[in-house]
């Protein structure tokens, strides 16, 4: 049975947020290999909005929904004013991004190092949520830097969904505040993922959805025993065309997704790269958006295959940048 959320929204597969990869690009590729896994944005701040080009910001393709916008901030009177841009819109959901740990972020008194402040996190969540009649989520970590009580993680989500959340994304790793990069934050401080487990055996009527070291289908199926959903990172951006596989395996939907409109055809990784290639296209002719700005999400397309690498190597060669999207195709599967 797909899990969703009290707004009717699945969340039971998703593709996590990931700063300077879940683009607009990376998301319409994306969508092309699963009709039904929910995409985030990169995580975009409350002054990005406040101050800045919200259009830049906030801008999308149809196509791309179901699509949740990962806000960073703290204010609660701005996350609530973004929130009611990201509805204007369009999103489907807004997200509190309460697990980021780079200092950049620290600065800004946000992301990770809000689980220190769960009462103020309920009062961003209840203004959201007052704002917008949109579903308000929070994705947070187990714990913060060597802190490992699960009886801190526990107490941070019953404040939370107190103020109405209903729905946590729980990386199952403690950010480390100090001493670790955003990447060996990702590595370094151990996967516990019973500790998420054991959120949804104290907190059943809520909506968890485990992230953190996810790599494979079976994985994927082992938790969804345990919690609500999944939400799967950089495996899923390194390798792509697993999403190919996500629409049968965790939807019950058997029609592949990405099917190229001009034969009708079971879709392949060269028809999606076709289509890929119309809205390079497409991109340059409205936006003026060079091909490599696209081109780099959807490497990982051929992973795995023969002559995988000079495909690869193709389609990263800048000094292609002025050639045609179409011309670069037929370069990359030359002999």
């Amino acid at each position: 049975m797909m899990q969703t959320d009290g707004a009717g929204l699945a969340n039971r597969i998703c593709v996590a947020p990931m700063l300077d990869w879940t683009d607009r690009h990376c998301r319409y590729f994306h969508r092309l290999l699963t009709r039904h896994a929910l995409l985030y944005t990169e995580m975009v701040t409350t002054g990005a909005l406040l101050h800045g080009d919200v259009a830049r910001h906030l801008r999308f393709n149809p196509k791309e929904l179901p699509l949740a916008l990962q806000l960073g901030g703290s204010e609660p009177a701005d996350l609530a004013h973004c929130a009611r841009l990201g509805q204007q819109w369009g999103y489907s959901e807004i997200n509190l991004n309460c697990g980021c740990p780079s200092e950049r972020v620290q600065r800004g008194a946000f992301g990770a190092c809000l689980m220190r402040e769960p009462d103020l996190v309920a009062d961003g969540v209840k203004a959201m949520l007052d704002a917008v009649s949109l579903p308000v989520t929070v994705k947070h970590r187990i714990g913060i830097d060597q802190l490992e009580s699960y009886d801190f993680v526990r107490d941070f989500v019953g404040t939370v969904s107190a103020a109405g959340c209903r729905t946590f994304i729980v990386h199952a790793r403690n950010a480390w505040l100090a001493g670790l990069s955003p990447k060996d934050n990702r590595q370094i401080p151990p996967l516990r993922h019973e500790q998420v487990y054991r959120l949804k055996r104290d907190f059943p009527g809520l909506v968890f959805v485990i992230n953190g070291g996810i790599t494979s289908t079976g994985q994927v199926q082992q938790h969804l025993t345990q919690v609500d959903g999944v939400m799967l990172g950089r495996e899923a951006y390194h390798n792509p065309w697993w999403l190919s596989q996500w629409d049968a395996a965790f939807f019950a939907d058997p029609q592949p997704p990405g099917a190229d409109s001009a034969s009708g055809d079971i879709p392949t990784r060269e028809s999606i790269e076709r289509q890929m290639v119309a809205y390079m296209a497409a991109e340059a002719a409205a936006h003026g958006t060079p091909w490599p700005a696209i081109a780099r999400h959807m490497l990982g397309l051929r992973c795995g295959l023969p002559g995988a690498r000079q495909w690869r190597r193709v389609w990263s060669d800048h000094r292609l940048k002025t050639r045609s999207p179409d011309l670069v195709m037929a370069l990359a599967h030359a002999p």
